[in-house]
């Protein structure tokens, strides 16, 4: 008898909802600002939670007054946060049970993530299981966070309809990028708030979702 073959992928976020994430980020922008005599609060932080990387070291130059092009920004930020995570990986609670579970029952899952690749990757080699069957980042598309293209580039990679993926977010950001998509999205809020809205919905936390519980919603 031949087993079941899932008929919906999941979709992961990854900074604040896979990882807590948001505070290495928080204190290594606050650093460099500190480092050329600018100022990054914890409010700053906070509005550049879920945008593409392009787009908050931009803002974050201009706020901070720092004299490095975003790209280096980016670069400089994400080897920081790296080193952080080399030490220590916050992992949200519920997100690797559910993970696992996922992947027990066969079912395939993108992580989709605005951080760059050699971050998200170094994230996914640190999970003791095969968690992900593809990883789409920040440097992998040419639009970031809240335009659709990671959403639809990362069903495409895993053959399946944005329409029978099950997306997890934790901004309005992301959450905005996965519901054009058309991915049934679900808001995990964490740090900043997630306005309701009609037709979204908003899990308080990942604890306890299963296999089964997912596949009733597609």
């Amino acid at each position: 008898m031949f087993a079941r073959i899932p008929k919906f992928a999941v979709l992961f976020d990854m900074d604040g909802t896979l990882i807590d994430s948001e505070p290495y980020w928080m204190e290594s922008e606050s650093a460099l600002a500190a480092e050329h005599n600018g100022q990054w609060t914890q409010e700053d932080g906070l509005d550049v939670v879920g945008m593409s990387l392009d787009q908050s070291s931009k803002l974050l130059k201009d706020r901070a007054n720092i004299p490095l092009e975003p790209t280096e920004i980016v670069d400089r930020l994400t080897s920081e946060v790296q080193s952080k995570l080399a030490k220590v990986i916050p992992w949200r609670p519920g997100a690797k049970e559910l993970l696992l579970d996922l992947k027990k029952h066969g079912v395939k899952t993108a992580l989709v993530t605005m951080s760059l690749h050699r971050m998200a990757q170094q994230v996914v080699d640190a999970i003791e299981f095969d968690a992900f069957d593809v990883i789409i980042a920040g440097d992998d598309v040419t639009r970031g966070k809240p335009h659709p293209e990671a959403y639809e580039k990362a069903a495409a990679a895993l053959g399946f309809e944005t329409s029978r993926c099950i997306a997890f977010e934790d901004s309005l950001s992301g959450l905005n990028s996965a519901e054009a998509a058309g991915t049934l999205a679900i808001g995990i809020p964490h740090v900043v708030p997630i306005p309701e809205k009609e037709g979204r919905t908003l899990w308080p936390t990942l604890v306890g979702v299963t296999y089964k519980q997912l596949r009733k919603l597609i």
